[in-house]
């Protein structure tokens, strides 16, 4: 058939553009069109492919919903945990996970899956956090420091370990432009494999969707519970399964002491037959603002700090320790059936979930309006909501000061400050437990984690002098900072 006429297309345009915009109106929302008049043909072209593309009742459903307050948790109780040999567990056992997670890797069935989408604006840094450099001593970015840890599991197991990195609509373009320039920290480049997690319109308190710009309905990344959709509506799962891949393990890339694919915690996952799994902390206080892993009914959920009241927040055992103590740390491990199972069920199992934020947006004259107090509310999912839909799930202890040191502030806790100290202090340990001299206790240490990663590999160098070290220790003088 030839081309339909010129006149025929413009009239089509023009008619599906008034559909649209007749959708929105019956809506309420008619008022993202109100500087339709005065958009050049690009402008409207961007705003009309993106009004188009958001499933308007749902994210309206969305937002009403999550509207309602969370409801106290009730029949409250302890999670079982997989505890750390000082806290009562048992060191064969984790002996044997170990093992087991050793042959997951050395088999090829783990992939790594990294949260990446955000900014680090809030550390004063222009680009993608995981472009922040953070090495205590060399400033090395947080995603150089995990690519080193993914090429020594490559070393020691024999096997490829694929790194899916998500990313956002903000950070894709960055990201993926910092590693070509960075030869992909020596990693093959069809082993790191890029996916962009999706974006879900934000409003104000009536319900109305907010304009960034005349062109421009605002929105915000969908939470690190769009990671799961994301996998599924990219191709990554695709992707797994003609790898040989059947688990993943996941995690944020704020936390530069994340034991990547930490075989205990591979193994116990894999033993106890989980669909999800996940690690734990000690919470230092009862009123740190962490969820809590418990059991709720017959499952294990994530408790939310704000849905504990003062009782459960602050109960001791006899022993005079908290009850609800497991603090979540944000590293799951996945099998990647569950994964494509909660995707493809996605509203119903991750639940959006509202946020008030200050959202810089246009008023009714179409200026831009940067708010000091929350004027709207955005939508986030919640990877933890996923754990009720999981057959089974693990739940494993670690050990805060080597593996959770998160860069959350530019200043004070969970700084870049504070995971540098971290990282210094954990190498400083693996190196005396090798008995490695020459290291001065007042210098900075960063070791690199594609040789070090423990402190088996520090014993494994053979050495008793930095000085011989050859790169894989470098220290300064004075504290990391």
């Amino acid at each position: 058939m030839g081309n339909a006429h010129p006149q025929t297309k413009t009239h089509s345009a023009t008619g599906a553009f008034e559909a649209l915009r007749e959708h929105y109106e019956n809506h309420g929302q008619g008022h993202v069109f109100r500087f339709w008049d005065g958009l050049d043909a690009t402008g409207r072209k961007q705003l009309q492919a993106q009004a188009a593309a958001i499933d308007l009742p749902a994210v309206l459903r969305a937002h009403a919903a999550s509207r309602r307050p969370e409801p106290p948790a009730a029949d409250l109780r302890p999670a079982p945990v997989e505890r750390l040999p000082q806290h009562g567990g048992d060191l064969a056992r984790r002996e044997l996970a170990a093992e087991r997670g050793r042959a997951m890797l050395a088999a090829g069935r783990v992939a790594a899956c990294v949260v990446a989408g955000g900014q680090a604006t809030r550390l004063g840094f222009d680009g993608p956090k995981g472009t922040y450099p953070l090495g205590p001593v060399t400033k090395r970015s947080l995603f150089e420091l995990q690519a080193q840890k993914i090429r020594g599991l490559r070393r020691r197991h024999g096997r490829p370990l694929p790194w899916y990195v998500m990313t956002s609509p903000a950070t894709d373009a960055a990201t993926r432009a910092f590693f070509e320039r960075n030869q992909y920290f020596g990693l093959p480049s069809d082993d790191v494999v890029f996916f962009v997690q999706a974006m879900v319109p934000s409003a104000d308190f009536d319900g109305r969707l907010m304009l960034e710009r005349p062109d421009r309905i605002f929105e915000n990344p969908s939470g690190h519970g769009g990671t799961l959709p994301a996998l599924l509506a990219s191709g990554a799962l695709d992707d797994m399964d003609r790898r040989g891949i059947d688990t993943i393990f996941y995690y944020q890339v704020d936390n530069p002491l994340v034991r990547i694919a930490d075989p205990v915690y591979l193994g116990f996952h894999d033993a106890a037959g989980a669909e999800m799994s996940c690690k734990v902390v000690r919470k230092v206080d009862p009123a740190e603002k962490v969820g809590v892993v418990a059991q709720v009914g017959g499952g294990i959920r994530l408790i939310e700090y704000t849905e504990l009241d003062d009782a459960q927040r602050c109960a001791h055992d006899a022993d005079g320790a908290l009850v609800y103590w497991a603090g979540s740390v944000a590293i799951h491990v996945f099998e990647t059936a569950f994964v494509r199972r909660v995707a493809a069920d996605a509203d119903r199992i991750l639940p959006y979930h509202a946020s008030d934020k200050a959202i810089p947006a246009l008023d009714a004259g179409g200026r831009r309006v940067e708010p000091t107090r929350p004027n709207g509310r955005k939508l986030e999912r919640f990877v933890f909501d996923a754990l009720p839909a999981a057959t089974h799930v693990c739940v494993v202890e670690a050990d805060r000061t080597t593996e959770f040191s998160p860069v959350k502030n530019a200043e004070g806790e969970n700084s870049p400050r504070t995971a540098r100290r971290a990282l210094s202090a954990r190498a400083r340990v693996w190196i005396d437990a090798a008995g490695i001299e020459g290291i001065p206790p007042e210098d900075a240490i960063e070791v690199d984690h594609s040789r070090i990663d423990g402190p088996e590999d520090a014993r494994a160098l053979g050495i008793r002098h930095v000085s011989e070290a050859a790169g894989g220790i470098v220290t300064a003088a004075g504290a990391a900072s």
